[in-house]
């Protein structure tokens, strides 16, 4: 039941025609963990992600350390899914506990989800898409009630989300903006949730800094190359 194979269509411009790509979806293994660690590494790191090393000052995404991190605390293995061709693993998201804070002080679980990472040369091909789909079909199954997440505006409307503004949820400093969305996994579950969403630390890169870049020595210096 955690395994599902998706078919991806895709054109061919030079022979003018379609061809179609086997993804295999299923749960991350204990033996993927440096796999994914390193596809992560570089599907955020520069050129793939532009602006992303820029935006801090240790010269290295944080996306890997946050998926190794995670696994430690705050991530749900149930909802930790690769993705393969032919059987490499081409990509990967987990998902991780979070809440939101009502007005008075009560605070309901939710999920968030990231990093989602698929290998560059795999990107645009429906490997994202695929990861999300059964990730939410499992989320249902599991009997959570929504996502909230921070994510790029002009991709995750098309599979499904909004804007968090959209049912009351603002984020922990009250703020809302295109990039703050949300799903809600069973019908009606933010007719009476409202209030502020929090996220795990993890996700804080300015709390993280030092270690994430500690942890990069393991991939920057001798470690295996993707």
């Amino acid at each position: 039941p955690y395994t599902t194979l998706f078919r991806s269509k895709q054109k061919n411009v030079r022979l003018g025609m379609r061809i179609f790509m086997n993804i295999v979806v299923r749960l991350e293994r204990e033996e993927d963990y440096r796999r994914v660690e390193e596809l992560t590494r570089e599907a955020f790191d520069e050129p793939n992600y532009p602006g992303r090393d820029n935006s801090n000052d240790i010269g290295c995404p944080f996306e890997h350390w946050m998926v190794h991190a995670l696994r430690e605390k705050d991530g749900i293995k149930e909802l930790s899914y690769v993705a393969e061709v032919d059987g490499k693993i081409i990509g990967h998201v987990i998902y991780s506990h979070a809440y939101v804070e009502t007005p008075e002080g009560k605070r309901v679980p939710v999920l968030n989800f990231g990093p989602l990472s698929v290998l560059p040369a795999c990107q645009r091909k429906g490997v994202g898409k695929a990861l999300i789909g059964k990730t939410i079909e499992q989320a249902k199954a599991l009997g959570y009630g929504a996502i909230i997440f921070f994510g790029r505006p002009e991709y995750y409307p098309k599979l499904g989300f909004v804007e968090a503004a959209v049912f009351g949820i603002t984020d922990c400093n009250g703020n809302n903006y295109p990039s703050f969305m949300a799903m809600e996994l069973t019908d009606g579950f933010f007719d009476t949730v409202k209030g502020k969403y929090y996220e795990s630390s993890i996700y804080d890169d300015s709390l993280n800094k030092e270690a994430v870049r500690e942890y990069d020595k393991l991939f920057s210096s001798g470690g295996e190359n993707i």
